[in-house]
């Protein structure tokens, strides 16, 4: 198994657990946040759906371009552009050449270069990103009355 496939792996086992986690969010309660200096759970949601999509731009392009990207004013609108971009991204991932993932890309935002290193490294890292804000909103549900989904293994919530 090459690392495009170790990767794309990985990238379509995590997928789900990271729809049912943000599924999760009440939309009365999207703007919920532990204290002031932390996100929304709709923010961080909406910053899971927009690494897929940049990752998968920036790979095809041959820089990943980060953006403020306005936020939806509900959590049905973030979950229907997941729903509606996701299957998408990861074909055109598959479709890529393992070649173009080793080339070296550059990653800004604006004019400011954030980094550069290989498609590889970007992926990785974006995976990586998505798991730990995936882990994040994975908090905030009970506080906002809902209940956390099985991602590795059964919950508390989900056991009888």
């Amino acid at each position: 198994m090459d690392e495009k496939e170790l990767f794309l792996k990985f990238w379509d086992r995590e997928a789900p657990a990271t729809r049912k986690v943000m599924s999760r969010i009440p939309e009365d309660k999207s703007d919920y946040k532990p204290e002031p200096k932390s996100r929304t759970a709709r923010e961080i949601a909406w910053v899971i759906v927009m690494e897929e999509k940049v990752l998968a731009d920036g790979l095809e392009k041959g820089t990943i371009e980060w953006q403020d990207f306005p936020l939806p004013a509900s959590m049905a609108e973030v979950m229907a552009t997941y729903d509606r971009n996701h299957d998408e991204i990861a074909k055109r991932m598959h479709a890529l050449d393992s070649a173009d993932w080793e080339k070296e890309f550059r990653f800004v935002y604006g004019d400011y270069e954030i980094s550069r290193g290989t498609g590889y490294h970007f992926a990785w890292e974006f995976l990586f990103d998505t798991v730990h804000h995936r882990g994040q909103l994975s908090t905030y549900l009970r506080p906002m009355g809902s209940t956390v989904p099985s991602i590795y293994g059964p919950s508390a919530d989900e056991q009888s």
